[in-house]
């Protein structure tokens, strides 16, 4: 190819910049999406197939582990096979996922579908942020803090989309939903993003047995987890804990492992930073999970109704979003970030507040404050993050912190499955605001050790 053909390549992607964000956008929200539009529909699928809420919990859960697994391992992959490609493969699997996943006859079938979907969303994160490194020349790295924050905040509008089209259609209706999306992004993909270029420098050796590994510890704490119910159950926590240090102890001596533990051993300021960050999700995501539930099944109000409710949580974590990062740019990460673990922890105290006979409105205050605290620690902490690492680390920081919000998702799932084991009702809210003040409490002295430690980290390189 002579200079002046690769110039015109040069001129038409830059002109299509915008086709392409969007088209990379349109992917990346889809995992999210999908995610928590399900929670509005849980006690239609839960009443459709007679199932108990720790049967519905791997519902959710099943999503997250597979997420988890595949997001990094489809990372390294779109890197050698074309980020194009996997983008397309990943789009096509949604398609095929959200046809089928309506007609499923019983339980297995839609957890296979909802694992198919599961696969397909993982490939588009890693593989979109690939397309904006390697075709974005402007401004680049803010076009990917906003998509990764874009794809976080996109989570909380899943229970009012749900809430809104389960109205007209049923619970099938929120895999339908994807087919006009899915439709947009693989025409802008296929017309906008250019070629994949054949990378034949690049060698990848699959870690399988580190795949095997994680996939096996993270299955067994959440079978210790939902259990919980029925009793402790020593034996499988015993195994959940030695397949967690047999896991560690291979990918520490691993040159490419699958999750790079030795990453967190240098950095341990970071490894604080993304234990900080599944601890807010945890908050985050077992409030989102379970007050659609509670708002249909216990206050007897409609699934438009709990959508309509559930904005205020989206809304307030999305409007906060913009305010944080002007604020942590004028009072630097210690105050706001203090300040969202003390309103996170009024938060989940005001939990103790809710009853069978709350008003909606009371209901939206309560969403409100947690949505407030959210906001500032979802962009407070990925930007604390990118405060301790080097531009060369980045790229493995955000994958990290990606698998860091699925371990959160699974935990909430986990936390969900056994305070409502027993049904959804004003005594097991108050089981779970109980977990949670605690997850909270831990919360406010690690926040305050990672903000000190950046301010002198701060000072050290003036």
């Amino acid at each position: 190819m002579d200079i002046q053909s690769r110039g015109d390549i040069g001129m038409a992607v830059e002109k299509n910049e915008k086709f392409i964000i969007l088209a990379v956008a349109l992917g990346i929200i889809l995992n999210p999406l999908n995610t928590t539009m399900i929670t509005v529909a849980l006690p239609a699928i839960q009443k459709d197939f007679q199932l108990t809420s720790t049967n519905i919990s791997w519902l959710i859960a099943s999503y997250f582990i597979i997420s988890a697994i595949f997001t990094p391992l489809i990372g390294k992959l779109s890197d050698i096979y074309g980020r194009k490609l996997i983008l397309l493969i990943g789009l096509m699997l949604v398609v095929v996922s959200s046809i089928l996943a309506p007609l499923s006859p019983n339980m297995p079938v839609l957890l296979l579908m909802r694992g198919i979907q599961a696969i397909g969303t993982s490939a588009l994160f890693p593989a979109g942020v690939g397309v904006i490194r390697n075709t974005i020349q402007h401004n680049q790295n803010r076009v990917i803090g906003t998509l990764a924050v874009f794809a976080t905040t996109s989570a909380a509008f899943g229970p009012t989309i749900g809430g809104m089209l389960i109205q007209f259609g049923g619970w099938p209706v929120i895999f339908y939903v994807n087919l006009p999306i899915l439709a947009i992004a693989i025409g802008l993909t296929m017309v906008f993003i250019p070629k994949d270029k054949k990378n034949t420098a690049i060698s990848y050796k699959l870690d399988g047995i580190g795949i095997i590994l994680f996939s096996f510890f993270i299955t067994s704490w959440m079978v210790f987890l939902l259990g919980l119910e029925q009793g402790v159950h020593i034996g499988i926590l015993i195994l959940a804990v030695i397949l967690t240090v047999i896991f560690y102890i291979y990918e520490k001596r691993r040159d490419e492992p699958f999750i790079n533990v030795n990453f967190f051993r240098k950095n341990l300021n970071v490894a604080l930073i993304f234990g900080q960050y599944i601890l807010s999700t945890v908050i985050f995501f077992a409030v989102l999970l379970s007050f659609p539930t509670f708002i249909q099944s216990s206050l007897g109000a409609s699934s438009q109704m709990a959508g309509i409710v559930m904005l205020s949580l989206s809304i307030f974590a999305m409007i906060m979003t913009p305010i944080a990062t002007r604020w942590i740019e004028r009072k630097g990460f210690r105050v706001p970030l203090m300040s969202s673990v003390l309103l996170g922890l009024v938060g989940v105290i005001l939990l103790f507040t809710v009853k069978d006979n709350s008003a909606l409105v009371w209901i939206g205050i309560v969403l409100a404050v947690t949505g407030i605290s959210n906001g500032i620690q979802n962009i407070g902490l990925q930007n604390l993050l990118y405060s301790f690492i080097s531009v060369s680390e980045s790229g493995i920081a955000s994958g990290l912190l990606m698998t860091s919000r699925f371990i959160g998702n699974i935990l909430a799932s986990s936390i969900y499955g056994v305070a409502f084991a027993t049904g959804m009702n004003e005594g097991n809210m108050k089981t779970m605001a109980i977990v949670l003040v605690v997850v909270a409490v831990v919360l406010v002295p690690g926040m305050l050790y990672v903000t000190v430690s950046e301010k002198k980290n701060r000072e050290k390189t003036v």
